[in-house]
């Protein structure tokens, strides 16, 4: 390992602090190096405070430092006023003449202006190191800002024999338990870590979900439901009010607190009008938790980046049957006996 590579290692460790609270901000860590000692490193904590670089900058005690040390970014600092000012403009005004980054911002407000700002004030900048890691970390936000579309999580669990679900009429027949304890925490990790959550109305109606995360530490995703004939019952738990809920359907409904109706046309691009619609309100992840026909949906027009399948051993020969993936898994774990299948949509 490289001493670039090294330090570049430790940006993405600090950066992924910043999970589940900094969408759609990307997550970025910061590490000053002066003589070969770290001497300040920051991260971005979350949505709407200082950047990662101010708040390494902050950390170092002895300032007149920075005029001989290098800044490790895992993104290219901004160069733009948003909620914070510009961290390019920072690190000229605090004479910083090294600055190593990870990857260029694919923002078009950044783009490339943050390295032109430090590179104009005699800088020196280095980038690309690590960069595949460090776009892999920030996936979501490059999807969001790349493709203009939230990037896109398929989440289902099924029976060793191909079922998500026993047949069931209606809420009064409990679901089948597939998820076992540590992977039902995993489940509400990944809700933790995306800005939405989606299902269809046959879901809702089946199980009168909350989608908020439970089992594990975090923000609660937006929820989103497909209810194209405006069949959901106004005293499920999709619109107590406790979570921003977002409801696609043809029906005309008056919003309420939290809860936001999208009337639209469902047709053969209704799906890519939603994930445009997501797109629009500035959410950059949908976690697509099912049923089997909205799952199906998603696989069939290609709109997926991963999936993450778990198979539990249980058998029940006949249900609801788990959507197909014609594609061998990326990675697979195992958690007391139920495989976690890890799946890619480059």
């Amino acid at each position: 390992m490289t001493t670039e590579t090294k330090y570049m290692s430790r940006c993405l460790q600090l950066a992924r602090n910043g999970i589940g609270h900094v969408a759609p901000n990307p997550m970025v860590g910061a590490v000053l190096v002066y003589d070969d000692k770290i001497i300040g490193e920051g991260y971005h904590l979350r949505y709407g405070d200082a950047h990662a670089e101010p708040n390494a900058i902050d950390s170092v005690k002895n300032r007149d430092l920075l005029k001989q040390s290098t800044l490790y970014v895992n993104l290219e600092p901004c160069s733009h006023y948003g909620k914070t000012p510009p961290c390019a403009d920072l690190i000229v005004k605090n004479n910083i003449p090294r600055v190593i980054i990870g990857t260029l911002d694919p923002n078009p407000k950044v783009a490339g202006r943050g390295v032109e700002i430090l590179r104009k004030a005699g800088v020196e900048v280095v980038v690309g190191v690590l960069e595949k890691e460090c776009r892999e970390l920030n996936k979501r936000f490059f999807i969001f800002q790349e493709q203009k579309r939230p990037y896109v999580l398929l989440k289902w669990a099924q029976t060793k024999d191909g079922f998500i679900d026993r047949k069931r009429a209606d809420k009064s027949e409990a679901p089948l338990a597939i998820s076992n304890e540590i992977t039902r925490q995993l489940t509400h990790k990944m809700r933790s870590e995306n800005q939405s959550i989606l299902v269809g109305a046959n879901t809702v109606l089946l199980d009168n979900p909350s989608l908020t995360v439970r089992f594990w530490s975090g923000r609660s995703p937006v929820r989103i439901a497909i209810d194209r004939q405006g069949r959901i019952p106004s005293d499920f738990n999709l619109f107590d009010g406790s979570v921003p809920t977002i409801i696609f359907s043809e029906k005309f409904n008056e919003n309420e607190h939290n809860l936001e109706f999208v009337k639209m046309t469902f047709d053969e691009h209704c799906l890519k009008n939603i994930l445009t619609t997501i797109y629009e309100k500035n959410i950059h992840s949908v976690l697509v938790e099912g049923g089997a026909s909205i799952l199906n949906s998603f696989i069939e027009a290609g709109l997926w980046d991963e999936a993450n399948i778990e198979v539990s051993p249980l058998e029940i020969t006949d249900g609801v049957k788990a959507p197909v993936l014609n594609r061998l898994p990326v990675s697979q774990k195992i958690f007391e006996g139920h495989d976690w299948l890890f799946f890619e949509n480059k």
